[in-house]
């Protein structure tokens, strides 16, 4: 049997590890984000603004996570959202369509009671590098 490559992907451009886990990992052609919260890399905090301030920041660092492997937003398949106040969905739904306008992926939202250092929301993906081509 042939082995699988797995790589760790890692930028300065997102919020460094904080925790035992890797800002991403591809294995084979499929990459997996961790959670990401609006955390401001200059600053080190989390943005102000409300939840729909660190959407935006969240996104933007999933972002620069996805530039490691060479992709962009239209290669994300699966997202799946926390939200400590599942009221903030549509509000997080405004923001989420301005990083996913076309072959938008499928997701899950769920609330939960905390995401950590208090913010208000996480946001993790799965990514599939190299080019994508919709069926019809």
């Amino acid at each position: 049997m042939t082995s699988i490559r797995r790589q760790i992907h890692y930028t300065p451009k997102a919020p460094i590890m904080q925790g035992i886990y890797s800002q991403a990992v591809v294995v084979d052609r499929t990459m997996y984000i961790s959670g990401q919260i609006g955390l401001d890399v200059a600053s080190g905090q989390l943005v102000t603004g409300g939840v729909q301030a660190q959407a935006k920041q969240a996104l933007i660092n999933m972002g620069e996570i996805l530039k490691t492997a060479g992709c962009g937003y239209e290669n994300v398949v699966k997202t799946t959202v926390f939200l400590t106040d599942i009221s903030d969905f549509n509000c997080v739904n405004d923001i989420y369509k301005q990083f996913f306008s076309r072959n938008i992926p499928a997701r899950s939202a769920y609330q939960v009671s905390a995401v950590p250092r208090g913010g208000l929301l996480e946001i993790e993906a799965i990514a599939v590098l190299g080019p994508i081509t919709d069926a019809s």
